[in-house]
């Protein structure tokens, strides 16, 4: 029999853990590409390999990888324009027509269970470690592609930006009719140019420098856009007048392009059904988005250990602690973790099933400001002791 005679020492892992925060700034895209006429395409297909997320940590050495043809050197030089993001890739090769084309982009998943074309993306965080957050198919994205690339963000739990296809404003407030979804945004009309998907570009590329300067709680709107000259279609503007296009645009929940010191998106609502309004900011999905995964991936250390009222504890002041943070940082107005008793009877903790509750509000976007002006005859009070004092 073994004899202890002295003093052990346990460590314990018990207490509040530190919350990692979540990359929310990498952009997700999928693209064409052909090499020049006559150049080889080695190099090409070497660099961006078709259906296989790329990852990109230098934006300027993948332009000149990127070729000529297609929508990639275009979006990537868009991108670049406004940040120096980290990118997940994915090319695919143009079909035979428009819509083999869309097919190629919406992409499978195979038998041999190898995804293809957005679907891609979904492979990132295992292939490479990153998640894409920010998506977008600039130039590409049909009302099919938009459809498809939404749910690819819900599953991302990231946030898709596209364009609302229509050569007027009434054919693009009836195309945003078409969709009900939290994760998109909806961008009309362009920035004048050759590239159809410039303005999804640059919104791709503008939203990763939010992220990284302010944080995923500022929406897109109202942040000078870099790079360009002009917009193809005419959209009216008064700061001071909602029935302009521009606000009949913002109330169908498009986001539009104003000039006012610079170029600027204009509107921070999602696509979001009118049964969830509180996901109709943009702001309002990235936070709850950003919390999730934050919160969750934190608490990895808390599974398997026994169920105990110090463990309990811990988890509800490491979600605490993560909220006042937060909260600190202006990123969210407040929130709080709780244990509800309800809503853990004994039977549910034997089997080892425990339920925290946690509620939160967001930062809102002063979207609308109401300044009340009233004329007045107060002022003369004692003018005339003004004047002959």
């Amino acid at each position: 029999m073994t004899v202890s005679h002295g003093i052990k020492t346990n460590l314990l892992t018990t207490g509040v853990r530190t919350l990692a925060p979540v990359a929310t700034a990498i952009i997700g895209i999928v693209v064409t590409a052909t090499a020049a006429a006559g150049a080889p395409t080695d190099a090409l297909n070497l660099a961006f390999p078709l259906n296989k997320p790329v990852l990109v940590t230098d934006i300027r050495d993948a332009i000149g990888k990127a070729g000529t043809g297609g929508t990639l050197k275009s979006a990537l030089e868009a991108i670049a324009d406004q940040t120096t993001p980290i990118l997940v890739v994915v090319r695919i090769e143009e079909g035979a027509d428009d819509e083999a084309t869309e097919t190629a982009i919406i992409g499978t998943i195979g038998v041999d269970g190898l995804a293809t074309g957005m679907q891609a993306l979904l492979d990132a965080e295992v292939q490479l470690g990153i998640r894409p957050r920010i998506l977008g198919v600039p130039g590409l994205d049909t009302q099919a592609v938009t459809v498809a690339l939404a749910i690819v963000a819900r599953k991302l739990r990231g946030f898709a930006y596209a364009a609302a296809v229509g050569d007027t404003i009434a054919e693009a407030v009836t195309y945003r009719g078409e969709f009900a979804q939290r994760e998109l945004m909806l961008l009309w009309p362009n920035f004048t140019g050759d590239f159809a998907g410039d303005a999804v570009a640059r919104a791709l590329g503008l939203r990763a420098r939010i992220d990284q300067e302010q944080g995923w709680h500022k929406t897109l709107s109202n942040v000078a856009v870099d790079g360009v000259t002009g917009v193809d279609k005419s959209v009216y503007f008064d700061l001071q007048d909602d029935t302009t296009p521009a606000g009949v645009l913002n109330s169908a929940h498009i986001t539009t392009i104003i000039r006012t010191t610079g170029f600027r998106f204009w509107g921070n609502r999602t696509c979001v059904d009118e049964t969830l309004p509180h996901y109709n900011f943009e702001s309002a999905v990235r936070t709850s988005q950003a919390l999730q995964d934050i919160i969750a991936e934190g608490l990895a250390w808390a599974m398997d250990r026994p169920m105990t009222v110090s463990l309990i504890r811990d988890i509800l002041e490491t979600i605490n602690a993560e909220i006042r943070r937060l909260i600190a940082e202006g990123r969210l107005i407040g929130g709080l973790a709780r244990f509800d008793g309800a809503l853990n009877p004994p039977e549910n903790l034997a089997a080892g099933k425990l339920v925290i509750d946690y509620e939160f509000t967001p930062c809102a976007p002063a979207e609308s400001l109401t300044l009340n002006q009233l004329i007045t005859d107060k002022y003369y009070a004692g003018f005339a002791d003004q004047l002959n004092g």
